[in-house]
């Protein structure tokens, strides 16, 4: 039963990336390594973003609230949006139209996030004894993140062209 819910809740986080890149014509026009480029640069930016936080942040030990370090957060943010920026603007895509660039870009990003945020502790967590709605909760927030990355693609892809 414990495989039956990894599989289940592995299906729900992962299964919507494919069931987008098969049903739209991102698979007619050959875009996977532009989503596997645009995976990358999005490892390279949340290894960036891991860098920044543990460098320039304080652990403070009180709740206290500090202007400071919630403006340096945000700023740290907006490397998400400069990868972003990037991999539509950089990376050499093939004779793709700017619409499949940015669903091939904004897929690519969403697939590495849910990888790298999703795949561990749905392998650790979800083979579990008992049941729990943690997991599902992931896969729907994974649904989510995805539908998020294409459309801040789709706004990158408005300010470059």
């Amino acid at each position: 039963m414990t495989v039956f819910h990894f599989f289940n809740c592995a299906i729900l986080t992962f299964g919507p990336h494919a069931v987008y890149y098969s049903a739209t014509p991102l698979s007619e026009y050959d875009t996977l390594g532009t989503s596997i480029k645009a995976a990358v640069v999005y490892l390279i930016t949340a290894l960036v973003k891991l860098v920044c936080l543990a460098t320039f942040l304080n652990v403070s030990e009180t709740d206290s609230f500090n202007p400071y370090q919630e403006l340096l957060k945000a700023l740290i943010g907006f490397i998400d949006v400069a990868g972003l920026y990037f991999a539509l603007t950089q990376l050499t895509h093939r004779n793709i139209s700017q619409c499949h660039k940015f669903q091939a870009v904004g897929l690519g990003w969403a697939f590495a996030d849910s990888v790298l945020h999703r795949l561990a502790p749905l392998w650790v967590g979800a083979r579990g004894l008992e049941f729990t709605w943690d997991y599902i909760f992931q896969g729907l927030e994974a649904n989510a993140n995805l539908v998020l990355s294409l459309s801040l693609a789709a706004l990158g892809i408005f300010n470059v062209a």
